[in-house]
């Protein structure tokens, strides 16, 4: 169930009973390994990070390490902490606190958390980073790429309720985005954005589907306005370039994300749907629709899998000028891709990984791709090598 589900890092007990309750130490990491057959952009694993692989072998797209810790303060409160390391916005590995909360459990019904949490915008979303919960070498980027959000700082609460032999979970969640995406030389400041969202899943014996839906409030302006003004004057129209920055707002904007999740696993069989609508507030970006299916058959403890994703996003049509066009079409994602690999679990919390992403799009198709050349066309392959392990 974790592979399918990346709910949950195995706990490890290094101290118990000291009085205090019981305190966990756990971790998870990847070493990875990417590459490409083209030259023409650079592959990223998300928008977070401001370079990627091209035709040479490249361990910072999926390397990942991380440490969790669990204090059972008492049999309902509890307290976790998270530190990650991975390649990041300014192009290191600074390590940086993930979660850091409280979870209080009143009852079997009912869960409360406050401090930093991990985002749930998506199904499967929270737990990004932990490679050995997921069949594939990474989240599926085609649906993934635009949720940049990894964390927030806020709370939510999380209601269970019996439905005959199966369960129906509900959770509402608020609050303050924490963190930056690189653009160009500069990093755009998402922190101190205020997001709010829900779900309701439904768990079988074998199945769990969920529908969320999720919006966030940007705070800042994007950092685009020295590229306006490095341009020569006669590249606008008299009072063109103030109104091409107001066209291209995004503080006080609201996005709209929604989705759609089904996730199976049950004997030998591991399958997931998934389907997404993101609603930009802002002209700046394209909205987007997405989604992927994906199938893993356990054979001993080798699972190899496939899997279909497509995103395709809406081209701006009321464009104010060519310059504005070039912002905008930043965030165009119009591609497919159809993944083949293999799980090899090939020790007790361990699991060796190997992928292929025939990657399919056209030339317009940038988002979420690093340096594109002149002559990209919007075909790609990705080939990638992880070890996952949790300890």
């Amino acid at each position: 169930m974790l592979a399918a589900f990346g709910l949950a890092l195995p706990a490890m007990p290094v101290l118990a009973d000291d009085g205090q309750g019981v305190f966990s130490l756990q971790g998870f990491g990847t070493l990875g390994a990417a590459r490409t057959n083209s030259d023409q952009v650079e592959f990223v694993r998300d928008i977070s990070q401001p370079r990627g692989t091209t035709t040479k072998w490249d361990g910072r797209v999926d390397s990942v390490l991380g440490l969790q810790a669990n204090w059972r303060v008492m049999p309902e409160l509890e307290a976790v902490v998270q530190a990650v390391t991975r390649y990041r916005y300014d192009r290191t590995f600074t390590p940086e606190i993930a979660w850091a909360y409280l979870k209080y459990d009143p009852s079997a019904h009912f869960s409360f958390r406050a401090g930093r949490l991990g985002t749930e915008f998506f199904m499967l979303a929270d737990s990004r980073l932990v490679g050995y919960s997921y069949l594939t070498v990474r989240p599926v980027g085609d649906y993934f790429w635009y949720l940049p959000f990894s964390s927030i700082d806020g709370g939510d609460v999380l209601m269970t309720v019996p439905v005959g032999e199966n369960l129906l979970r509900a959770k509402l969640f608020y609050g303050i985005s924490d963190g930056y995406i690189p653009r160009a030389e500069e990093q755009w400041k998402i922190d101190g954005s205020p997001m709010t969202g829900a779900y309701v899943e439904y768990l079988l014996p074998s199945w769990v589907v969920r529908l969320s839906y999720a919006n966030i409030k940007f705070k800042r302006s994007l950092p685009i306005a020295g590229e306006f003004s490095a341009l020569p004057p006669a590249a606008f129209a008299p009072d063109d370039a103030a109104s091409s920055l107001d066209y291209l707002e995004t503080a006080g904007t609201r996005s709209h994300y929604y989705s759609l999740g089904a996730v199976y696993d049950n004997g030998p069989w591991q399958l997931q749907f998934m389907l997404n609508h993101v609603d930009q507030g802002s002209k700046a970006f394209e909205s987007s629709t997405a989604g992927y299916a994906l199938a893993g058959y356990r054979i001993g403890s080798v699972t190899p899998f496939v899997g279909y994703s497509w995103v395709d996003s809406d081209r701006r049509q009321d464009r104010v000028n060519q310059v504005v066009a070039v912002v905008a079409a930043n965030s165009r994602s119009v591609q497919e891709t159809t993944i083949l690999g293999a799980r090899w679990d090939v020790a007790r919390n361990i699991a060796l990984k190997a992928q292929w992403d025939a990657i399919r799009g056209d030339a317009s198709s940038i988002f979420p791709y690093r340096r594109e050349q002149s002559d990209w066309r919007g075909k790609l392959d990705v080939f990638s090598l992880t070890m996952d392990f949790v300890f």
